[in-house]
């Protein structure tokens, strides 16, 4: 199979260009700087600009699927000219995709694209899983709403898609986890809040096996990647300080004061969603990290 990647070489691309090479599979991916063509190994680099719509279109000779995860990272101060950023990222590269492949000879079966779980609303109690319409009101949730319907065009050219709605990713390799490690090791930690909020999250390694479970079947639409054990925010600041050996001492932080901190941005750490990753589950997929525990035992080390 051949397989187009945008966004390989972020924190999930990479790990997810590995396990498809490990498969024997032929990989293409798109970049953005021209220094980037032949940085990643056995794979076929290809230039693109979005924000000119410039694109070079032999990136999609003999392609069968493409997984899209290129977007501008969230967790970077909210600004109005990076919420913009945001935005465009995936919207302008998706559109460009669509637009190209509209116009040009080509194979591709299916679009297998990132998104996220910020679409689901802020609750304590309601549980969500693939079937759930409810949506929340909020920067984030309609950057999803945007991308996925930008994402649905490709139905006009018979091409299935797929929705990987990504909780917050657990890696030793970056992401979230690390930044709430950190305090925690230097003993100056503390949950959020009233720390009851609930978190979905997934294990890096479990999420490119979803992905890799997606682009050889028939899955499609809507997919939850979360594991299948979400955590309130209590339970995972004192999980990772047990795991760390650490004591929790200081009282919780605040919204107010992370506000501050962080600005608009503050507002991921005191949601709460409990999603459910049911079609995983219907399909059997076998979470390798399903617990927290389980988790932090790869993790922290």
């Amino acid at each position: 199979m051949i397989i187009l990647i945008t966004g390989a070489t972020g924190l999930i691309g990479k790990q997810l260009v590995a396990e498809l090479l490990k498969q024997n599979h032929t990989l293409h991916y798109l970049t953005t700087q021209k220094s980037k063509l032949n940085e990643l190994a056995n794979c076929s680099g290809y230039y693109w600009n979005p924000s000119s719509g410039e694109i070079d279109a032999k990136c999609f000779d003999g392609v069968d699927v493409i997984v899209h995860l290129a977007g501008a990272s969230i967790a970077k101060r909210w600004t109005h000219s990076y919420k913009k950023e945001v935005l465009d990222s995936r919207i302008k590269t998706t559109h460009l995709l669509f637009n190209t492949l509209q116009n040009t000879p080509h194979q591709v079966k299916k679009v297998v694209s990132a998104s996220g779980t910020a679409i689901y609303p802020d609750s304590l109690t309601a549980i969500y899983d693939e079937n759930s319409s409810e949506v929340e009101d909020s920067f984030l949730s309609h950057v999803v709403q945007k991308w996925e319907e930008a994402v649905q065009k490709f139905h006009f050219l018979n091409i299935q898609t797929a929705r990987i709605r990504t909780g917050v990713v657990y890696s030793a390799k970056g992401g979230a986890l690390l930044e709430i490690i950190k305090p925690i090791k230097m003993g100056f930690g503390s949950a959020f809040g009233s720390g009851q909020q609930i978190q979905s999250w997934i294990h890096l390694t479990d999420l490119v096996q979803l992905y890799s479970l997606v682009i050889h079947s028939e899955i499609n639409g809507v997919v939850n990647a979360v594991a299948p054990q979400t955590v309130t925010n209590q339970e995972l600041t004192r999980a990772v300080a047990k795991h760390l050996k650490r004591k929790i001492w200081l009282p919780n932080v605040p919204q107010w004061v992370m506000k501050m901190v962080l600005g608009d941005m503050s507002i991921l750490l005191f949601n709460s969603k409990k999603i459910v990753p049911q079609k995983a589950l219907d399909n059997h997929f076998r979470f390798q990290f399903p617990t927290l525990d389980e988790a932090l035992d790869e993790i922290i080390k």
